[in-house]
């Protein structure tokens, strides 16, 4: 996997976000960071988009998107061709939308969730593989 992923969120996102990306970098990705880069109000969308096309593009392996409740980004998200936006709240969450669902973002509910559990989310999200077979099948049924 390329070591390249795209980041951003929302106001209630903020919070979350450099924490994350500082756990990326000790990884040894490489982030792209589409804001917001400050507790101002701002519009999901505004963010959620560039990261939704840094992925369709591939100029970014994955992404990682951050709302209040993640509905906004996912719904947004999965507006561009090629994107499968799963929202995660836990760990096993997180594994199956890539075991099953082949996702390529994932969305993260800042309000509900603790940022070690978002750390470990993502951590999850980048290391499980899909899955492939019944699930391909599945997954192919989703672009209109």
């Amino acid at each position: 996997m390329s070591k390249k992923i795209a980041i951003g969120g929302d106001h209630a996102g903020f919070p979350y976000k450099q924490p994350i990306i500082d756990f990326l970098i000790s990884e040894g990705y490489e982030v792209e960071d589409f804001g917001t880069y400050s507790l101002d109000s701002v519009d999901y969308p505004d963010f959620a988009h560039p990261v939704a096309s840094s992925v369709e593009e591939s100029k970014s392996e994955r992404g990682i998107l951050i709302c209040g409740s993640a509905n906004g980004v996912a719904i947004t998200a999965n507006k561009h061709q090629g994107i499968r936006a799963g929202l995660a709240w836990n760990t096993e969450v997180a594994s199956l939308v890539r075991q099953h669902n082949n996702a390529n973002i994932i969305c993260l509910p800042a309000r509900f969730i603790s940022i070690e559990t978002a750390i470990e989310c993502v951590k999850v999200f980048l290391n499980t593989p899909f899955e492939g077979g019944r699930h391909q099948d599945r997954v192919n049924k989703i672009t209109c």
